[in-house]
């Protein structure tokens, strides 16, 4: 499906669409970081139209939302697609009645603004989707050795992504917002993609946006930085095994979107990010660790060198699994399958 027309909004220009927010969820241990995520949204100005939280294969969690949430007037449904973000993320697609769709990660807040910002690029018919800054809220604070550049580590916004508004390849998946007829005409979240409880995998929405700009070559997805969240990071996620886990991840992620899109397409942003992004990092710590003696700074460019090797490795090791031919059967097992 290819060289589309963008799908024609429905509504009149200067007039914000109708829009579903979509809310995924999977376990207990959240359930504060859940209800503020849902207060968040139903206190924008404007509201949303309706908000649809999917419970991912968690009947207690359905249950307390149900009790707690469907008073007022919020969706609870489970998760009727295969276990996972991704197929919650369809499943709030399936159920969602807006124009557009945006979704919010359960422990993550939408600031004031967070919806009329995403709400008001849709009136211009080129537009397919939006994301917005996502900002970390630490549990205690970020580790001294922690490079900015790597925020997308803990699921947030980094340094060297733009800061106003303009064109991106993909949106950070805890902030952002598709037309629905785009999303249900491209078949949704990739299945073999996205996190799958506390796994650290992830590159669903990356995926889902290039074969978007692949059908609709003539629409693109903005950034709007006053579209903007606050996205919660447990003490768990400030160590350095998180990072290693998660770098290493990022890397087999991305091998298998560029299996599912194209070598160009999957690593075209990534391109920059390495050959300008890191390099500038490194320098300008190791700068400042010169002038204030800083061995914070020092760890800081440290890390950035450490993390991008470890992507890469991921992402060799992933290029070199989908390559790898499959072993032939014995050729008594296939005899016996006769």
């Amino acid at each position: 499906m290819t060289d589309q027309p963008v799908p024609r909004p429905r509504n009149e220009p200067g007039v914000l669409p109708a829009v579903s927010v979509v809310i995924c969820a999977y376990t207990t241990a959240r359930w504060e970081q859940f209800q503020a995520a849902v207060q968040s949204v139903l206190s924008q100005v404007p509201p949303p139209d309706e908000v649809v939280v999917v419970i991912d294969h968690c009947p207690e969690l359905e249950l307390l939302a149900r009790e707690a949430m469907a008073p007022q007037g919020v969706h609870v449904v489970a998760n009727t697609d295969v276990r996972g973000l991704s197929g919650a993320r369809n499943t709030g697609t399936a159920r969602a009645t807006g124009d557009v769709i945006a979704f919010l990660d359960d422990d993550a807040v939408a600031e004031p603004g967070w919806l009329a910002g995403h709400a008001r690029h849709y009136s211009d018919p080129t537009v397919l989707g939006v994301g917005g800054p996502v900002t970390p809220a630490w549990d205690n604070q970020a580790p001294l050795w922690f490079p900015t550049e790597f925020g997308w580590v803990v699921g947030c916004s980094y340094r060297g992504q733009p800061t106003t508004a303009t064109p991106i390849r993909n949106p950070i998946g805890a902030n952002m917002s598709f037309r629905r007829p785009v999303l249900t005409s491209v078949g949704g979240f990739a299945r073999s993609l996205g996190r799958v409880g506390t796994s650290p995998v992830g590159c669903e929405e990356t995926e889902l946006s290039i074969r978007a700009a692949t059908a609709y070559p003539q629409g693109r997805i903005m950034h709007e930085p006053g579209a903007a969240v606050r996205h919660h990071v447990p003490e768990a996620r400030a160590t350095w095994t998180y990072f290693r886990r998660r770098c290493w991840a990022e890397g087999r992620s991305k091998a298998q979107v560029r299996r599912l899109t194209s070598a160009q397409k999957a690593l075209a942003a990534e391109r920059v990010y390495v050959r300008r992004v890191l390099p500038e990092g490194v320098r300008r710590n190791l700068a400042e660790a010169r002038r204030t003696r800083s061995w914070g700074l020092v760890l800081r460019a440290s890390a950035i060198c450490a993390g991008l090797a470890i992507t890469v490795a991921g992402f060799l090791l992933g290029q070199a699994i989908q390559l790898r031919p499959s072993r032939p059967q014995p050729r008594h097992l296939l005899r016996a399958k006769r």
